[in-house]
């Protein structure tokens, strides 16, 4: 049964067995002291204001029954996936691989490279390790989702402007529909994040949808 919500630059229709929900990189070492993120030297509690629209996003998620994806960006801890243009970004100590007060910041395995407890993954959802911005670079997500026969996605997260849009453009080109959910999205920058979910929508969807969290969360309760 086909269930719709209001969004930018029109109604999203979506059929919950066809759909994903897809929550890009909340993670210790993004939204907590000491991670990668405060490492660049951003005020990392911007970035909670996603925090309690996921948590609203996921649980309709899974109680409607979609598939639920969550992703990590992080590297290999032998750095051998993260090219030298990325690793440089920071100073010496404070670079990727580096130790920091959750572990070796934004490597696999790590403390901080794990997903915030209030989002922890339940047993059976994908958790998708990625080393780049987009969630379909160098990963096997595009043939979980044709697998499962997605065609659309419920994109939240972090940033809004770097994994986020990312993702949403690498959906985009390969088929999938795309609705970015605006307030379960967050950036260091909130004139970033502004300008992120404006060039998505522009241009009758050029990109993919932008809607609020209640507005899906209805949708997704809706009774068949």
């Amino acid at each position: 049964m086909l269930r719709r919500f209001e969004a930018l630059p029109g109604p999203f229709t979506f059929e919950p067995a066809r759909t994903a929900t897809l929550l890009i990189d909340m993670q210790r070492d993004f939204l907590e002291p000491g991670g990668f993120g405060a490492a660049l030297g951003n005020d990392v509690t911007r970035l909670h204001s996603a925090i309690a629209p996921c948590a609203a996003m996921l649980a309709a998620s899974r109680a409607a029954g979609l598939l639920v994806i969550h992703t990590r960006e992080g590297h290999r801890p032998d750095l051998t996936d993260c090219p030298p243009a990325k690793l440089t970004r920071s100073p010496p100590g404070m670079r990727i691989g580096d130790p920091g007060p959750m572990g070796r910041i934004l490597v696999r395995g790590e403390a901080g490279h794990d997903i915030i407890p209030e989002l922890a993954p339940r047993p059976g959802e994908i958790v998708l390790d990625k080393p780049g911005k987009g969630a379909f670079w160098a990963t096997d997500l595009e043939p979980i989702l044709r697998h499962r026969g997605i065609e659309a996605l419920l994109v939240a997260g972090v940033t809004t402007e770097v994994c986020v849009s990312t993702t949403v453009r690498e959906a985009n080109d390969r088929g999938f529909r795309c609705a970015v959910i605006g307030d379960a999205c967050a950036s260091y920058f909130p004139e970033f994040h502004a300008a992120a979910l404006a060039m998505i929508h522009a241009q009758g969807g050029i990109f993919g949808w932008v809607a609020t969290s209640d507005s899906a969360i209805a949708a997704l309760r809706t009774t068949p």
